[in-house]
């Protein structure tokens, strides 16, 4: 891994999506076969409002640092990587859980997790997204519901990061354009995917 991305400047705009690979088929009938294939993705286009020379030279070493799509870095995006709901405390499972689930028991919840809040298990490299509210109870208890299932197994007591969200990444192609003009100002965009 080669690093974390610079958090200055800030992008001004994020294009978010998720990739989930589903095979389908149609028969004659119209019935409609689908399965779907692991491995689903976050992927990101990131860009900057216009930037002086000294502004965004570091943010183009970093990404000739990368040397393409090879190296693979933490990127904490504005915004979408800090939980919604009023959800505090050190977050960490109750219990451990095995690949392929995607209810998980936590414990230390005050507050509220929220439907679209993203979540990582410390020691892990995959993102996941919560799609059901979770509040904790007297006990402090609460099951969470994330998609995609679980990539690997969760061990109990492993904390659970809910607040500037570091996602794993890579650049998604080999060639990275920015462009200057008159105005002595640089336009840069980029696309990230997550690294599994």
């Amino acid at each position: 891994m080669s690093g974390s991305y610079p958090t200055t400047p800030v992008f001004n705009a994020i294009n978010f999506s998720s990739e989930q690979k589903t095979i389908t088929s149609t028969s004659d009938s119209g019935k409609m076969f689908s399965v779907q294939v692991d491995g689903q993705r976050f992927k990101f286009s990131a860009s900057y409002p216009p930037m002086t020379r000294a502004e965004f030279a570091p943010v183009y070493a970093f990404i000739m640092k990368q040397r393409s799509q090879k190296e693979t870095f933490t990127v904490i995006p504005p915004v979408i990587s800090n939980a919604q709901g009023d959800v505090s405390g050190l977050l960490s499972t109750y219990t451990g859980y095995s690949a392929g689930v995607t209810s998980v028991q936590i414990q230390n919840i005050v507050g509220t997790l929220k439907a679209g809040d993203m979540i990582k298990f410390n020691g892990h490299s995959k993102v996941y997204m919560v799609v059901e509210d979770a509040t904790g109870d007297i006990n402090e208890l609460a099951t969470i519901t994330i998609e995609p299932p679980l990539r690997e197994d969760v061990l109990s007591d492993e904390d659970i990061i809910y607040d500037n969200v570091p996602f794993r990444v890579r650049l998604t192609n080999d060639i990275q354009t920015f462009n200057t003009g008159i105005d002595s100002l640089y336009r840069f965009e980029v696309d990230f995917i997550e690294a599994l």
